[in-house]
């Protein structure tokens, strides 16, 4: 350990897991981005990571440390010893943009993960600044990959060309020559599929919900936090063992009863059996909230004359707003997301939710790029929903587990 805290054991350690880290991210971006072919190479990580994490220590002028840096692995690109090895045929310029991605992403970063640092024996904080700072660091990238390149295939993809996935299909750059027929499969899918009918049935169907959950949760929820009558300890505590039941296992008593009496492949029948898998959840979340509301100002209320459920009407439901907008956003989501009841229950075409017509997407008689299309379509209202309102949901789910 005390090896580790020399200041140029610890440079040299973090620049070659850097550089690694660094090689990896930019032959990944680039590769999606030209759809040419670049990988990360060993050597030349191991060597440039070294000399720039003892550089960026030794060396305090930042500008001369970067800026030689990038000249050197610029050099380097042309010969065996490159961070970033290509395939054959590989044009200049996208050798020279991974040489300069490269040099900049990986020593500028090592300059502020090692700025406590200096030759010499480090103290505990010097050290544990720059460990922090590079996990931070890698903390960052892994976090960005996993949210953004599962998305940015998915919208790639959507706006390929049948011949193009043909050829190469996991060329994910874009063909802006194509002009406006990059959204050719979206047009298809409004036009030809019927997913204008899909996301009008989602969303009302999904209103709904939220505004069924609501009216039995916001009451039931009420209650547990405010009234005392017998069994409301044990009720509290077992709202959530619903979801100790897996909703696979349902599926089969569900779809016998639902067509036993008519409610399969109706929107009747969702409305019926969504709210139940909302419903626990928005109790469990709105009662915390309840009962960190001061009971002073509902007691002013009834001694004011109001019965009780004017004194929810008019005081305790303005003052739950961000937690009604939080449960009602979870709810909508939950709704909106839904697919093994809709699969299981819905068959008729007109009347398929986003989900279930997304599903009826994954054909080999229908194009990869039409699949795509429809979760693209399926995911950007939802994330854009979340967006706008995540404040909200944020206010209310704190407030409700801190006070109650």
């Amino acid at each position: 350990m005390n090896l580790l805290r020399q200041g140029a054991v610890t440079g040299a350690v973090i620049g070659l897991f850097w550089a690694f880290v660094m090689a990896i991210t930019v032959s990944v971006t680039l590769s999606f981005a030209s759809g040419l072919g670049f990988r990360p190479g060993s050597l030349g990580c191991l060597i440039l990571g070294i000399g720039g994490g003892l550089a960026a220590i030794y060396v305090r002028d930042a500008r001369l440390v970067i800026g030689g840096f990038v000249l050197l692995c610029v050099a380097l690109m042309f010969t065996p010893l490159s961070p970033i090895l290509f395939g054959e045929g590989m044009p200049v310029l996208w050798q020279v943009m991974a040489a300069l991605s490269f040099g900049v992403f990986t020593i500028w970063p090592l300059k502020v993960m090692l700025v406590e640092a200096h030759p010499g024996a480090l103290s505990r904080h010097a050290f544990e600044d720059a460990v922090i700072r590079f996990l931070t660091g890698f903390g960052y990238i892994v976090f960005t990959a996993v949210v953004l390149i599962p998305f940015y295939v998915m919208v790639m993809t959507s706006l390929k060309s049948q011949q193009a996935l043909l050829r190469n299909p996991l060329d994910f750059s874009i063909e802006l020559s194509r002009g406006w027929d990059l959204f050719r499969s979206y047009s298809e899918l409004f036009g030809q599929f019927n997913f204008g009918s899909y996301l009008w049935t989602s969303f009302y169907v999904s209103v709904l919900t939220v505004l069924i959950t609501l009216l039995f949760s916001v009451p039931g929820a009420y209650a547990i936090a405010r009234l005392r009558f017998r069994g409301r300890a044990a009720f509290s505590r077992s709202i959530l063992l619903i979801y100790m039941v897996p909703m696979i296992v349902l599926a089969l008593p569900i779809y016998i009863a639902f067509s036993m009496t008519g409610l399969r492949n109706t929107i009747p029948g969702l409305l019926m059996i969504y709210p139940v898998t909302t419903i626990p959840v928005a109790l469990y979340m709105l009662q915390g909230y309840f009962r960190g509301l001061p009971g002073e100002v509902e007691e002013a209320g009834l001694m004011d004359g109001l019965s009780r459920l004017q004194v929810i009407w008019k005081i305790t439901l303005p003052l739950s707003l961000p937690a009604m907008v939080s449960v009602s956003l979870y709810v909508f989501m939950i709704a909106w997301n839904e697919f093994l009841l809709a699969f299981m229950l819905l068959d008729d075409p007109s009347k398929f939710t986003l989900t279930r017509g997304v599903a009826m997407l994954n054909s080999s008689e229908i194009p990869r790029q039409h699949l795509m299309a429809g979760a693209v379509i399926a995911t950007i209202p939802i994330m854009a929903l979340f967006l706008g309102l995540e404040r909200f949901m944020t206010k209310g789910l704190t407030a409700g587990s801190v006070k109650g």
